[in-house]
């Protein structure tokens, strides 16, 4: 089945424009992973799951189009018909239900009158917190239908009639929750930083503690900041995971995870640290265990690397290249956060040894497609990411020799250049308090000296005509 679904005009389209098809079965049951999911995430995970997986294509396409016919948003529903009516024709759920969308049309059309009607109304008797609650409901609205651009402006609008920190910080978590659902990641973190600087005390702002430090790791890791973006994760108290809905949200649900926060902080944490900031802040964090407990697989693949077993943690992570290729934020970063990992554990592999045969790089670390090991090893070593040399004649990868001798020597005429300009400095000013340059507090004393002649002073101290 999935075999005749790849051949069809769909796959075979987005084949020939070089976007992503995952071929393979993913490790994941569909409906215990679209389980931890709701609102604008679940339907958007389907659709992309639906869209890049031929094994997977008909019942993420079948269960999207039931989620939404559920909702508003109609353009997605005639959308995703339209997709599966090219995927599989005979399939029931392909055919549009037209009579429910010129209903639903017209219904979302009515409510949209309403709620603007009422708005204008609130704005004639000036009342900020009826205006506040207008512009929030027409906000929920637009989002509701997918019209993300105008549920954004409808939120800005409540600023002007917020009257408390705690609106403000909602409206700020509203204009992130859009933001995500655009993957507008730098709105994201800018939003963000406004919510973390919000004046919010005590039980208020440790309940969305959590919440800022999930969404902003989420936003470095879409635009490529692992390092930031793992120390974000990292920081994400075990409290997200039973969090209460903030703004109306309930954020482990319809943005991001428990299970995506162990997995987007494994990865970015394996991409970006070395093997003893693993050990410390990803192994010995015991508030992050929490988080690992859901993914047992990541815990595994980083204890594999911090013991220096790294073609096994290797294999670990390629064993769910398909299921994280089908997720739709860490799909478009996997291939760096694959190839980071990977140069990492090359280079920390051929640390102890002052030549290793390409035979055996070959085996320990197999490449896929046409690169060979040495192209790849030829590329590190252009990169200066891998000190080495490749001798092509013996097969071999040579760390390049080194002088200790020389190495002593360097250290110890830079130590003698650092101290012999420490103690010109200190002469320097010895001189200049001798010459009188220094300022004085005391007011009125005619024993001051001007700048000139302490410069003249100063030049004839050390010898200067």
């Amino acid at each position: 089945m999935a075999s005749s679904i790849e051949q069809s005009a769909f796959f075979q389209q987005r084949i020939a424009k070089g976007a992503l098809v995952v071929k393979d079965p993913p490790k994941f049951d569909l409906e215990s992973y679209i389980a931890n999911y709701a609102g604008h995430t679940r339907m958007d995970r389907l659709h992309h799951i639906g869209s890049h997986s031929p094994y997977l294509a008909l019942d993420a396409y079948r269960l999207a189009i039931a989620e939404a016919k559920k909702g508003k948003n109609v353009n997605l529903y005639l959308q995703l018909a339209e997709e599966l009516g090219i995927i599989a024709p005979q399939d029931p759920a392909a055919l549009t239900d037209t009579t429910w969308a010129e209903k639903k049309a017209q219904e979302t059309q009515r409510e949209q009158d309403r709620l603007e009607h009422e708005l204008k109304s609130y704005k004639n008797n000036l009342i900020k917190e009826s205006i506040r609650m207008g512009n929030e409901d027409l906000g929920h609205f637009f989002y509701d239908i997918g019209d993300y651009s105008n549920s954004h402006k409808s939120y800005m609008k409540m600023r002007e009639s917020c009257t408390s920190n705690k609106h403000l910080a909602d409206m700020t978590l509203r204009l992130v929750y859009v933001s995500v659902a655009q993957k507008s990641w730098l709105a994201v973190q800018s939003n963000l930083a406004k919510v973390d600087a919000a004046q919010l005390k005590g039980e208020d702002k440790s309940k969305l503690e959590p919440i800022v430090s999930a969404c902003t790791g989420l936003a470095h890791m879409c635009i490529g900041n692992f390092k930031e973006a793992a120390t974000n994760f990292l920081g994400t108290l075990p409290a997200f995971l039973t969090a209460e809905p903030a703004a109306g949200i309930t954020w482990q649900k319809e943005v991001i995870s428990g299970n995506d926060v162990a997995v987007y902080g494994g990865l970015c944490a394996l991409a970006s640290m070395d093997r003893s900031e693993l050990q410390a802040k990803m192994l010995g964090n015991s508030e992050f265990r929490n988080f690992l407990e859901l993914e047992p697989h990541i815990r595994q693949a980083i204890n594999l690397f911090c013991n220096s077993k790294y073609s096994a943690c290797l294999d670990v992570l390629e064993g769910y290249r398909s299921d994280y290729l089908l997720d739709v934020y860490l799909s478009k970063v996997l291939s760096t956060i694959y190839g980071r990992i990977r140069t990492k554990s090359i280079v920390q592999y051929f640390i102890p040894f002052s030549c290793v045969t390409l035979d055996e790089m070959s085996s320990k670390f197999p490449v896929s497609g046409n690169v060979t090991i040495e192209e790849e090893l030829e590329h590190m070593i252009n990169d200066k990411t891998l000190e080495a040399r490749i001798d092509l004649v013996d097969r071999l990868l040579i760390s390049p020799p080194t002088n200790p001798r020389h190495d002593v020597h360097a250290d110890a005429l830079k130590m003698a250049e650092t101290y012999d300009h420490t103690l010109r400095l200190r002469l320097t000013r010895l001189n200049m308090q001798a010459a009188g340059m220094e300022i004085k507090a005391e007011k009125g004393s005619n024993e001051k000296m001007g700048v000139g002649e302490s410069l003249r002073g100063l030049g004839s101290k050390m010898g200067f005509s």
